[in-house]
Order: structure tokens, then sequence, then C-alpha cells
């Protein structure tokens, strides 16, 4: 026996037990204990596979991704449970996931503690479950229901497994206890394998997988999960296993699996900063001026983690609107089934509203959500400063604005910092931080502290105009805007895209957003040096004839009443070309690959110099921005994990290809991939000074 498995004799029960915190990862050690472990039940009447600490086997080692298995595989270890000559009964509590299920499902029993929970979560890192999960479960719960928690990825609670299948019985009190006292009444050997797959409705199968298709669109492992799970149905057991094997190793070594391993380590990352070690300020009550879409959405985002809150307007109607809004998005997730309506309305109750910015005074975080122009942020500041507890953190919500100019505007720029929340903040998982100058250590501590809580993913950014995801994403914009000024459709621009993997194309996001914000952006910028103006020369037009997108009815393209479809629309198509001529440029057929093609290399490009200047600290982290707050499909693993892929080499020569056809203002190549083309580097292994 090894210090991870050790066995003990209850009576005429045998108990192994396993210990691998902090989650009892099916590492290398825990299989070959098992193993071994297994070979020797001596006289016992029942065996009862048991996991220390708090939680049973919770899935793979992480340790081990991208390795050579080392045998006993995870395989081995579910056929010498099956082939024990005693019942053996798995004592489930915390989060069974994954291969932790996969070894439940290998034991003849299952007892499931009232707490846990269960579920198949690899697909979100590009495979699906590969150790008989896709051929056990279906002997149990049916095929529609093995598929879809297969394809969903999440877990499911103790009632819904035993209602299903997966589970026996639920525990009330001590899981081994219990567990042992059960297995003395269930002796009789039961294998899954042998039991027969019940037949099932194919609507719904069809049901599951028109859900899984849509948001799971562009992902190789629906289709391959799909096959394996009805194989079990198609096939003898050990064939159907077979089969399951090998459309999970395809997957396994296939560029999606690589992708998503990737985005899986570097959000773990992103909330790591070199050199920070300062402690967070404890947070407790939390402060939100502006009750519009956005300081709600982020009053909810605190709410449901359990935070009070205080939301303040300087305008009476708007904070009165703002907390109806409020209330009703949480009635609308009860009535859904989200949580009830108690549930709802205890959250909804921590949430009080400030009167005056003297409600605020108590508050240890202060986050303003105001109007996106740096004047009335400044004001908002100064009214903070003034008010504020000395050791309260200010944040601003800016999407694009300077924060050091805002920290000016306080006694003690050391307290605030930039909480770029993506919305609807209650929902997006992406939160940039932004570190001002000044910005002190213990500050940034307790904004990842905060960020950790509320269950966002945080990347660290430093200052610049539109931090990492909004300065990027104006290359990837000018890009969309050219391609259709020189002779693509606004709906070929965004089908190309959205072939790509993008949720959608950059025109019809545009139109969603409104064409008047970024109209009133560029009022304070300067053309042909801060942006191209041929690449918004339409939307301008658009703007000024009061086209500003979905909530007009017409942007780039026309909306029929109550339906968000974007249409083609003629009209446009002649304004375009009529800029088109008034411009001088001869249009042409544009195909799609030079559409993604110029798109995502204005967001690499911008990506490499943001790396070099030290706003972003890693290229993962911008990964980690793309994926969770733009959309960035997640099987391609973002945009500088793409960019090595394609191999830097190459993507140099593209950029200069650009740059000898349109120029070298938007398309001269960033420093730092000629740096690392000429010596085979990747954006992953770079890192700055």
């Amino acid at each position: 026996m090894s210090d991870i498995v050790t066995k003990e004799r209850h009576g005429d029960v045998l108990v192994i037990r396993v210990d691998n915190p902090p989650v009892n990862a099916l590492g290398h050690g825990v299989r070959e204990g098992v193993v071994n472990a297994l070979a020797d039940v001596g006289d016992a009447m029942a065996v009862v596979l048991h996991c220390d600490g708090r939680t049973f086997f919770a899935g793979a080692d992480i340790t081990e991704f991208g390795q050579l298995p080392k045998d006993p595989s995870l395989l081995d270890m579910i056929e010498a449970l099956e082939h024990c000559p005693l019942a053996v009964t798995a004592a489930m509590h915390g989060t069974s996931l994954g291969g932790g299920l996969e070894t439940a499902l290998g034991c003849d029993y299952r007892l499931i503690d009232r707490k846990g929970r269960i579920g198949y979560p690899e697909i979100e890192l590009g495979i699906f479950p590969g150790a008989g999960g896709t051929q056990r479960s279906p002997r149990l719960c049916g095929i529609p229901e093995t598929l879809r928690m297969t394809l969903d990825g999440k877990p499911i609670g103790a009632a819904r497994a035993v209602e299903i299948g997966l589970c026996d019985a639920i525990s009330d009190g001590d899981i081994l206890e219990n567990a042992i006292a059960f297995a003395r009444e269930h002796t009789q050997k039961r294998r899954v394998r042998d039991l027969p797959v019940p037949a099932y409705d194919k609507s719904d199968l069809d049901a599951v997988l028109a859900v899984a298709r849509k948001s799971r669109r562009g992902q190789k492992a629906v289709e391959n999960a799909t096959q394996a799970v009805l194989a079990a149905a198609e096939l003898d057991f050990d064939a159907a296993l077979g089969k399951e094997r090998t459309l999970f190793m395809e997957l396994l070594n296939g560029p999606q699996a690589r992708a998503m391993r990737h985005l899986f380590f570097a959000e773990r990352l992103s909330a790591k900063v070199d050199g920070l070690d300062a402690q967070p300020k404890p947070i407790g009550l939390v402060g939100i001026v502006g009750a519009g879409t956005m300081g709600g959405g982020i009053a909810m985002a605190f709410a449901n983690a359990g935070f009070a809150v205080r939301l303040h307007d300087v305008n009476a109607d708007a904070l009165k609107a703002g907390l109806e809004r409020i209330r009703s998005l949480y009635l609308a997730s009860a009535a859904k089934g989200r949580m009830s309506e108690a549930e709802a309305l205890d959250r909804f109750d921590r949430i009080q509203p400030a009167d005056d910015w003297y409600g605020l005074a108590a508050c240890d975080l202060i986050i303003e959500a105001v109007f996106e122009r740096m004047d009335v942020k400044q004001s908002v500041f100064t009214e903070l400063d003034a008010i504020a507890r000395p050791d309260a953190i200010l944040a601003t919500n800016t999407s694009y604005l300077d924060i050091d100019a805002l920290a000016a505007a306080t006694k003690d720029p050391s307290r605030v910092l930039g909480l770029h929340f993506f919305s609807p903040a209650n929902v997006m998982r992406l939160l940039e931080i932004v570190r001002a100058a000044k910005t002190s250590d213990a500050t940034l501590a307790t904004a990842l502290d905060a960020a950790r809580r509320i269950r966002k993913v945080p990347v660290v950014s430093g200052v610049c105009h539109g931090f990492i995801g909004n300065r990027m994403l104006k290359g990837y914009g000018r890009e969309a805007g050219l391609c259709m000024m020189e002779g693509a459709a606004p709906q070929d621009v965004d089908k190309a895209l959205y072939g790509f993997g993008m949720p959608m194309g950059p025109l019809a996001m545009a139109d969603l957003a409104g064409l008047d914000i970024g109209y009133d952006n560029r009022r304070s910028m300067t053309a042909g040096e801060d942006y191209e103006p041929l690449a918004s020369v339409l939307q301008d037009r658009l703007v000024e004839m009061g086209r500003k997108g979905q909530k007009t009815g017409a942007g780039i393209y026309r909306y029929a009443e109550s339906d968000r479809r974007p249409q083609p629309d003629p009209e446009v198509d002649a304004i375009i070309d009529a800029l088109a001529h008034e411009h001088g440029i001869t249009r042409r057929e544009v195909p799609a690959e030079e559409i993604v093609e110029r798109c995502l290399l204005a967001l690499i490009n911008e990506g490499a110099h943001i790396l070099a200047e030290g706003i972003a600290q890693r290229a993962s982290d911008i990964d980690v921005v793309y994926a969770n707050g733009y959309g960035f499909p997640r099987y391609r693993g973002g945009p500088m994990f793409y960019a090595d892929e394609l191999g830097l080499d190459h993507v140099l020569e593209r950029i200069r290809l650009y740059r000898d056809t349109h120029g070298e203002k938007w398309w001269t190549p960033a420093p730092l991939i000629a740096q690392l083309a000429s010596n085979g580097g990747t954006f992953r292994d770079w890192k700055k000074g």
C-alpha cells in the first residue's frame, strides 16, 4: 500500500481509502494504489471506495495534462473495480466530476451525499469522458440524458443523479458510515457494463443535439461525443469502448483540445501578478455610483456573492428605475427556475439605495459606472474623495479613459484603479483590473480578491486607451470596415467572421452596441492618427441620417419591429458604393479568407504591441480577455495562442504582405513579432524584461 491509498476493515466490509489532497485527483499514485488494493480483498463481504477530505475524485490530475500516461491508466483502474470479486460501493461526496464519475460507474453501486454533485465537464476542455463514461452512463440513465450531461458540461445535484439512475441512493450524515451500512445490504455483484441500454425517443436526442450544436458551434467534440454515446446502443460493450477511445484520442491530440487546455491554465494564471505579495483589505460593503444597466449589473454581481451593496444615482428617478429593473431581473430568474423566489428577493434586498453621496461613506469599495466622459467621471471622483473613508478603494468602470487622470482628482491616488466589467456585468465572466501608475499593491490585491469572490476571471492591465480588449478591438473593427468599403457586402464580412467562430460579426455587433457610441468617441480623436476614417465613414454617415443601429430600427442593417435579426439593406449598399466612389476606391470581390485574416492579424499585431509595452503581463492574459469578454472561440484559444499555432514566421510574412498592399500606417509589423519570428520563439514563452 501507499500513503495515498490505504485499506482498513470495518467488520465484514473492506474500505479502500484515498487521501490525495486537495481534490483527490486521479493521478498515477491514486490509480496504482487502488489497483493494488483491489488485488487482495481477503475474506470481506463487500468493498467501499472512499475518499478523505472534502470530495470524492474531482477529476483527472491536471499536472498530467499533455504528458504520456503512466500505467495503470484510468481505464485499467476502472476495469479492476469491475473485476473485483466483491460488490464495490462508491461513497460519493463533494464533486464527482469527469474521471471521478467514470470511476464511480466502474463500481457496482453508488451512494451520494445529499450535497454531492456529479457531472462530465470535459467538453470545456475540447474532449469528452474517455474512460467508459459514454458507455456506462447510457446503461443507467439512457442515451439522451447521457448526451445532455456530456455536451452541457454542467454538474447535477444528488436528487437528480438518483432520479435519472446514475446513483442508487442519497446519504444524510456521515458518508463513510452510511456507505458501509449500504454495502452490507448490497453484496450482489452488479456491473454496469452488463446492463442493457434502454430504448430512447429520437426526438429527445435531436432536442439535446440542437441545443449543443448552437451553444458549442464549431466544436468538434460535440460530434465525436455524440458518435461515442450512440455507439453504446449500436455495438457490444467492448467494441463501443474501443470506439469511444478512438474518438477521444482524436480530440485529445487535436488543435481544439490543445487550445481549450491552454485557456484552462491561462484563466488560473491570470489572477497571479508577478511581484505582488500584499494582503487584500477586507471588503464587506460595496458602493455603486450609477443605476443604469452597467451599474445595476455590477450591483447584482456583488449581491449574488453575498455582499451588501449601496446603489447611488444623482437622479432620484433613475435610482428608482434602476432598482425596479434589478428586482424584475431577479424575479425573471426565479420564474425560469434558476433560483427560488425567496432567494431572488433575498439577493435584491442586499442592494439598498443611497439617496445621497453620504450614503456611500461607510463603503469599503466604491465603483463608479456613470457616463463615459472624463469630466463627468472626474466630478464623481471629487465627490467620492470627499466622503469616502480614507482606506476605502475607489474604482472606475471606464472602458477607455485615462485612469491616471481620474486618480489625480483624488488626494490619495494609491487607492484608485479601474474595474472594467463587461455587460451584462452580472453574467459576463471577465473583469479587466486596470492598475494605474500610483495604485498600491494592497489596492490591487484587494481588487483581485474581490474578483475571486464574485466569481469573475480577472486580468490585470496597465493604463492605455481602451486597456487590453478595446484597444485591440479597434484594429479588428478597422479591417472589417475597410473590407466592406473595398468591396465586401456587410453581411459577407459578418458571415466570414461568424464562420471563424465569433458569436456575431463586427458590423452586426456595431449595430447592437449603437453606431452613435463609436461616432461620439471619434469626435474626440484625431482622424488618420487615432483611427482610420475610411473604415468608419459609412457608420458616421448613417448616424447623421438617424440610423444608429438596432435601437432605431436601422443602422448598417435594417431591423423589423420586435426582430433583432439583421436584414441587408439595399439603401446601405448604395451608400457604400457612393462613398467608395467619393473616396476613389475601385471595389472588388474580397474573399472570406482575406476578411478573416486581416481582422485577426490586426488583433494579433496590436496584441504584440500591448505585450511589449507591458500593458499585459503575459500573452495568455490577452487570450483570457478575448475568450471571456469578446467571444473569441474558445476552441481557437485566443488571438495570441492562435498566432502561435499559425507560426509567427507565417504571421510576420502575412503582415508584411498587407503592408506592401495597404501601406505602413496600420500594417507595420510589431517589433516583438519580428523578434520572435527570427529566433523561432512564441508568444507563449515570451516574458518581458
